[in-house]
């Protein structure tokens, strides 16, 4: 049996998600230990922080979710109202990351750019081949022969 993971996440309001870390994280992390919690972590956010938790079944979810010291910790969120989201799965309520697409060019990029110069320069008539249109390959120096 794979264990679950459930999240809960606190936003920063009057007083900081850190705060309340400070003062309930303690209980909480004992309290998931006594709980037959699997594995835990922390992280910390600019908004405020995610305590995830793993535990082997749904049955030790709900039992640690009824332990005096988890109920007073999640009443004692900075905001009780707005500031605590629990969702099962890890954390982050913002879902699966989904790269942007990429953004249309401005329409200055739909500038047609200047035409390049050639660097051969013009085709002189006598370096034509007969009877083709191309030009005779430049003559090259054979090393064996012509010594540098």
């Amino acid at each position: 049996m794979e264990a679950e993971w459930w999240s809960i996440e606190v936003f920063d309001a009057a007083v900081s998600a850190r705060s309340w870390r400070v003062a309930t994280g303690d209980a909480l992390t004992v309290a998931a230990l006594s709980g037959r919690a699997v594995e835990w972590n922390w992280h910390v956010y600019s908004w405020g922080l995610v305590f995830e938790v793993s535990f082997r079944d749904e049955a030790d979810w709900q039992a640690w979710c009824l332990l005096p010291a988890v109920r007073a910790a999640l009443d004692a969120v900075p905001d009780p109202l707005t500031g605590l989201y629990i969702h099962r799965g890890r954390g982050g309520a913002s879902g699966e990351y989904v790269p942007r697409r990429p953004r249309p060019a401005p329409s200055a990029a739909a500038v047609r750019l200047p035409e390049a110069e050639d660097e051969v320069g013009p085709i002189r008539l006598d370096s034509i081949v007969p009877g083709t249109a191309f030009p005779k390959p430049p003559a090259r120096p054979d090393p064996l022969l012509d010594p540098v």
